[in-house]
């Protein structure tokens, strides 16, 4: 009964974001990416508490998080072709 609640479905949805950003850690990882992959894969735990403790900590985690991924973009850019 609990599990129907928009709480648990936050974090069920939560949990399967986090499980595909760590399938795209893992498919794109490079040396020069490894110290934002830590970063990446360590937002999560800012995420916590209960209730609207952790609804306010959601809205900070993601945009860390997409900043970051950001990051990991222009690391992993290709080098602009010499003209």
């Amino acid at each position: 009964m609990f599990g129907y609640t928009a709480e648990r479905k936050m974090e069920r949805g939560l949990i399967a974001d986090f499980e595909g950003q760590i399938d795209r850690l893992v498919d794109g990882l490079t040396k020069d990416r490894l110290a934002t992959a830590v970063k990446i894969a360590a937002v999560p735990q800012q995420i916590r508490g209960f209730g609207h403790v952790k609804d306010a900590s959601v809205g900070p985690a993601k945009t860390e998080a997409k900043r970051l991924w950001s990051q990991w973009e222009r690391v992993g850019a290709p080098e602009p072709a010499a003209a």
